[in-house]
């Protein structure tokens, strides 16, 4: 669960392998949301706000 937390796509590829050998499949169903939006974004933007980030065009046209 902690890699999940992490805005590092080296950190989401190394989580699958642990993910699919100890959780269910919709725990890794989960991790792999979790890395398409890191793969699409390169962060979570749902943390833009509460981290002064700003947040890309794209950004806003999905999350807001």
């Amino acid at each position: 669960m902690p890699y999940m937390h992490s805005e590092s796509a080296l950190v989401h590829t190394q989580a699958v392998p642990p993910v699919c050998a100890a959780g269910p499949e919709d725990t890794l169903r989960f991790e792999q949301r979790h890395q398409a939006i890191i793969e699409r974004f390169g962060r979570y933007p749902h943390r833009n706000a509460i981290l002064g980030r700003e947040s890309t065009p794209e950004e806003l046209a999905v999350f807001e």
